[in-house]
């Protein structure tokens, strides 16, 4: 039997031979990424952004000597990313918002050099309480549209009208000029409160505000929303709530004349002539 030489072993062997050869001799550089386990994968670039907030009180209490507080809203942003010129790509807007009341809306008008209540216009559910915070304006943050899908800022409050056929005729355009006055309105009595640039980062990804409370805030529940945007598109927003009760003897007494109306009015219509009656005996006497 002759002698096979090295480059005619080289040329039966067949190519599988060389493919294992060559996973045989590289696996080790594939090492460090087998070893990635799903976890560190979702924490990678591509995780998606969310925001995580909290309410530095969950609870108010409404007393007779209530003059008002202020409430702090803070988070982060989950998985933030920076810019490749370590900007912070980031928008974030706080809205804490209160229960819709009914409302009327009354117009005067000057008739005959006196001034009388000539339209009335109705809605059945309008913001009680409306506070806003960005970290920059609105109409750099997003769209109009997007601002109107989810109710940020006074141009977007959702106002419901009544069903009366009267407001039903209502055009679109008067529509928006009943809202801005209620929205007048509401600012001139501090119970709707906007603050540009109120929203301040702290660091790459913290961020906090405050929200003020005035003493004439309604009692009830109050929804705080925090939205997250970047680059104009909404990614999260984080719902929380905050309660406004009512303490001490302005609690007794707003639940006995809730419950006992009739009672009530008696009450103080007692309460009112005692007073007169006391006070007319004190002065008659003093006078003589």
């Amino acid at each position: 039997m002759g002698i096979i030489s090295p480059a005619r072993v080289t040329k039966m062997m067949p190519p599988i031979y060389w493919i294992l050869s060559a996973v045989l001799f590289l696996w080790p550089c594939f090492i460090p990424y087998m070893l990635i386990t799903p976890a560190e994968a979702k924490r990678s670039d591509f995780a998606k952004e969310s925001v995580q907030a909290d309410i530095s009180t969950r609870s108010v209490g409404i007393t007779s000597s209530f003059t008002g507080t202020e409430i702090i809203v803070f988070g982060a942003v989950e998985n933030a990313r920076r810019t490749k010129d370590n900007r912070n790509p980031y928008d974030v807007v706080v809205v804490v918002e209160g229960v819709g009341n009914p409302l009327v809306l009354r117009k005067k008008s000057n008739v005959a050099g006196l001034w009388f209540n000539t339209e009335a216009i109705y809605f059945s559910s309008i913001p009680s309480y409306y506070a806003i915070s960005t970290n920059r304006p609105l109409n750099k943050i997003t769209e109009p549209h997007i601002l109107d899908q989810h109710g940020i800022g006074f141009v977007h409050i959702s106002m419901v009208f009544s069903n009366r056929p009267e407001e039903q005729r209502i055009t679109k355009k008067n529509r928006q000029t009943y809202k801005v006055a209620i929205v007048r309105l509401k600012r001139k009595q501090g119970l709707y409160v906007e603050n540009r640039f109120g929203t301040v980062f702290v660091g790459p990804s913290l961020f906090r505000t405050s929200i003020n409370l005035p003493a004439n805030v309604p009692v009830g529940p109050l929804t705080a929303r925090v939205h997250l945007f970047r680059n104009g598109i909404l990614l999260d927003t984080f719902v929380s709530k905050v309660q406004l009760t009512r303490e001490g003897i302005g609690r007794y007494i707003y639940n006995f004349a809730s419950s006992y109306p009739f009672f009530y009015g008696i009450f103080t219509v007692f309460i009112a002539a005692g007073a007169g009656w006391g006070a007319s005996t004190y002065f008659s006497r003093h006078r003589s």
